[in-house]
């Protein structure tokens, strides 16, 4: 018989009846708390790891812009091949550390991800050629594709009900910063080239101290409770969830912080077949990229078409993306009273118009505030889609399921810029765009006949 040391965790006769450790039990108490300094600590090595991540993927966007121009004069079959290098690494690294999350917990995940993104980004810095640069790339995407799944199952399963979307898109919000932080490194360097070492190198080297740091903090932190009890270890999750409860000031006060759940509750997730949900969520992950991700990485292209210098490209670049942050940190304010499906539904329909009106127009200041929006709305999409997923999938397969998910979307991501590109060489930004438009649709559509989320209640308890 288990029993409890200090403060007492366990309701009356728990204990003795040996359910202590089960993930009912476990969910009950983590789900009683309040956002304490752990899940505080847990939130920010989760956001630092997320800043290095979406850097990595932003780098791609003024590599395109680099790469295209003179001196490098790069064709565009190749530049296509770079890009993609990126996202077809993360088509096959997000499944691989999805299986070692749900394997060996969330947190060894994590920090294998982050070692791996530090190496791929080190080799990527010391590349010497064209080759040696898109394998490289290929390393780092392996690595970054599986961070973002997990990292939102993480926090998913760790943080409070009332609180999960709040800190899953401020997350995210912040996360953000990491894409226009690169992008104006690049630009601010790229005059001085420090120590004769080309901006880009700069911006990968110190990624990849980022994304090491990250890793050695990850080391201090506990591992999920939920997972370790739905994986058959009931004394080490018992022990995680006493480390959130005395982070707490009193027990009182974590009794008080969130109603408790109950285990036998049925929730809309769980009246739905769990293959259909499955399907649902790799078609969306699917679809999404070409959208979210196919306007940021090709957008300063675009600009070029237009016939706007790469020195312009690079600041509007830089621009477009200063908006995903402020509107991800805003949304997060009221994220726990919105309905997911509506809202995906609503953002796909913006993104739709606001592409539209990007291709139509012809100046600057005109496309650096629609680029702004359209980045804006992209990145609550993504935010919204993933906590969406994390609520209506099963604990012990949630890393699994959803790494998997997101393998399509690097899928589509790689091959993005093969479709993309060309049609915006043959049809102009207006080809371009009734691309992503298309798909836009083809999402809200398929969100029409899905469930709706679990806004401020708890996630899925069942295996």
């Amino acid at each position: 018989m288990i029993k409890a040391r200090g403060d007492r965790l366990d309701a009356p006769g728990e204990a003795e009846n040996g359910r202590d450790g089960s993930v009912a039990a476990i969910a009950r108490r983590l789900d009683a708390l309040p956002v304490t300094w752990l899940h505080v600590a847990i939130f920010a090595v989760s956001t630092l790891g997320l800043f290095a991540d979406i850097a990595e993927v932003a780098l791609s966007n003024a590599l395109a812009a680099i790469f295209l121009a003179p001196p490098h004069n790069l064709p565009r079959s190749s530049l296509s091949l770079l890009l993609a290098s990126v996202f077809a690494g993360g088509a096959l690294g997000a499944p691989v550390f999805g299986l070692l999350g749900d394997r060996l917990g969330r947190k060894r995940a994590l920090q294998a991800s982050l070692v791996l993104m530090a190496i791929g980004s080190l080799a990527a810095a010391l590349s010497t050629d064209l080759t040696s640069l898109t394998a490289t790339r290929a390393v780092s995407g392996f690595a970054i594709g599986g961070f973002p799944p997990l990292v939102a199952t993480l926090l998913a399963e760790v943080m409070p009900p009332r609180r999960r979307g709040a800190m899953l898109m401020i997350c995210a919000g912040i996360g953000f910063l990491g894409g226009s932080a690169v992008i104006m490194l690049v630009q601010i360097l790229a005059p001085v080239a420090p120590l004769g070492i080309e901006a880009w190198r700069w911006a990968l080297i110190l990624g990849a101290g980022l994304a090491a740091l990250a890793a050695v903090l990850f080391a201090f932190l506990p591992e999920s409770p939920r997972w370790l009890a739905a994986a058959g270890r009931p004394v080490e999750a018992q022990e995680a969830c006493r480390r959130f409860m005395n982070s707490t000031r009193s027990q009182s006060t974590a009794l008080t912080g969130e109603p408790p759940a109950s285990p036998n509750a049925r929730t809309p997730a769980g009246e739905a077949p769990a293959m259909r949900r499955i399907t649902l969520f790799i078609a969306l992950y699917a679809l999404a990229p070409w959208a979210t991700l196919g306007f940021p990485l090709l957008s300063a292209v675009v600009l070029l078409e237009k016939g706007f210098k790469v020195e312009q490209s690079l600041v509007f670049a830089a621009l477009s993306l200063l908006g995903p942050p402020l509107g991800t940190l805003l949304t997060a304010l009221v994220v726990d009273r919105l309905e997911r499906r509506a809202s995906l539904a609503v953002l796909g329909g913006t993104m739709a118009g606001l592409g539209t009106a990007f291709a139509a127009s012809t100046g600057f200041v005109t496309l650096v505030l629609l680029g702004i929006a359209f980045n804006t709305a992209a990145a609550i999409y993504g935010a919204i889609l993933s906590i969406y997923a994390t609520e209506l999938l099963p604990t012990r397969r949630r890393a699994s399921i959803l790494t998997c998910a997101w393998a399509g979307g690097r899928i589509a991501s790689a091959l993005a810029p093969f479709v993309l590109l060309p049609a915006l060489t043959a049809y102009g930004p207006h080809g371009m765009f009734a691309i992503i438009t298309a798909v836009l649709v083809a999402s809200a559509a398929l969100l029409l006949g899905g469930p709706r989320g679990l806004s401020g209640q708890p996630i899925v308890q069942t295996p």
